[in-house]
Order: C-alpha cells, then structure tokens, then sequence
C-alpha cells in the first residue's frame, strides 16, 4: 500500500538536513512525497545575494527532484531571517498569524489526501523563529485537515553531540562553522520515537544537500552544509545516514520505529 507524505518547511535547504534521506526512502518505496515549503529564503545568509529568493526556489526544485518529491508548493512569505530578523521587512513568516498559515498548509493536506506531515519540534531545532512557526503552525493545520500522523523532523540531541565533537576534530583541515549551543537543541533521546536508516539513501541526500550550491557558504566562511558534504564517507555515513522523529501522541518505545508509516499499518 502506498501513502502520501508532506514535508513542510521554512526554508529551502530545510528539507535537505533534516528529512531528505526519510523523503527519498520513501519515494523509492513508491510513496507520494509533496515538499511544501514557506519562504523563499530570500533573507538568509549568502555570499552574492543578487536574486537570492529565485536562486533558492531554483535549488529547492532540484533538490526535490533528486530526493524524488512529486511536487513542491511555495506558501510565499516573507523569510524572516537569521540570527536577527531583517528590519524594514514589515510582517514576515514568524509574525504570521499561525492560524493563517496553518489554513494555506491544511488546503494542501486535504487536497493530497496527506497520511503523513513532517514538521520541525517545538524548538524549531536551534530556535530559529520561523522553524517555531512550521511546528506551530503544522499542528493546527494537521487538525483542521485531519491529517493522521505528524512527525517532528528533529535531531537525537546526544548523536549531535557527539557528532560535533567528531567534526571538532576535523577542524584543522576543515572550515568550523559557529554552531549554537546544544543543551536545549532538537530533542532529547528520552522523546524520540524513530530512528529512521537512511543509508542506502545517502547519495540522494547528498544530492539534495548539493542542490543548495548557495547556502554553501555565507556569514564570513563555509557552513554546516558546506562541511557536511566534505566529510569523508564512512563518517559521512554515520553522520547523515539516520534522521530523526518524534509522533505526535505516540509514547516513546524502544527500539525506535524504522518506519515514518508504522502508525498507518
């Protein structure tokens, strides 16, 4: 049996750190994976920002053909930026009223007949307000479209840590970008639900990472996407190759679920 997953994002690049692996399993099992994202990214970091909203859009549509998404959605707000939200930008993503966009994501749950939604969890990951928005605005518009499942994409704080410590050790011959304090990054491991293996999938992840040649570097130096795709592939493998999910009003269990559709079976 087939099912259909929405990734919901704000950012094109979102979905290439966070979910690409899990989307692409997933499109190679023969499932429908729709990518819906919220901004254009037009006020992220980037060396040449000329045209930078349109250049994203152009990345986010490969990098959704490399994972094997079936179509792609822009929600169209203003991106709010990061670490500061960009002045003069009047009403952006993160200031929405979240109902709001909760009703533009929930058109599209109905209209796929959507059996999954990925979204981010309550931290947004690292804070950044428009990642609140996506978990905010994701759980109304679950509801109103009664959509069955939702998974907060995050990150098992603990392998991130330790992950962190490995490319530490990488830093005299790899660019170390700043990264912010993890204690109370993503998610706990207590909470987690799934672990999800996404191996035999990397060469579509690193594809989609690939796509966004913008965000490669930007704020003075090379950043965390830049670096990941330096890592040599045995690390690359123990890195990249498991993302991470909490099921909204699923009790954690052990083991984790390798399944984003194991509540649908």
């Amino acid at each position: 049996m087939s099912w259909t997953v929405v990734s919901f994002h704000a950012h094109p690049d979102d979905e290439a750190l966070l979910v690409s692996g899990t989307l692409a399993r997933a499109a190679a099992q023969g499932h429908r994976v729709v990518v819906v994202v919220a901004t254009a990214g037009e006020a992220g970091l980037a060396e040449d920002r000329t045209d930078l909203g349109d250049r994203r859009l152009a990345e986010l549509e490969a990098s959704a053909a490399a994972i094997g998404a079936a179509r792609v959605e822009v929600l169209g707000y203003a991106d709010s930026g990061w670490p500061a939200p960009v002045r003069g930008r009047g009403t952006t993503f993160a200031t929405t009223d979240a109902r709001r966009v909760a009703e533009d994501l929930a058109a599209i749950l109905v209209e796929e007949e959507a059996d999954v939604l990925t979204i981010y969890d309550p931290a947004g990951g690292y804070g950044h307000p428009d990642h609140v928005q996506v978990h905010r605005a994701g759980l109304v518009a679950a509801a109103l479209a009664g959509t069955p499942v939702v998974l907060e994409a995050t990150i098992d704080r603990q392998s991130l840590q330790r992950a962190v410590g490995w490319l530490a050790r990488l830093a005299r011959v790899l660019p170390l970008p700043a990264l912010p304090t993890l204690d109370a990054a993503y998610t706990a491991r207590a909470d987690l639900t799934h672990r999800v293996d996404v191996r035999d999938h990397l060469a579509a992840k690193r594809a989609s990472m690939r796509a966004h040649a913008s965000q490669a570097t930007g704020d003075g130096g090379a950043r965390t996407l830049a670096l990941l795709l330096r890592l040599p592939a045995p690390l690359a493998r123990r890195v990249l190759g498991t993302e991470w999910f909490r099921e909204v009003g699923r009790a954690p269990g052990r083991p984790l679920l390798d399944d984003v559709f194991a509540s649908l079976r």
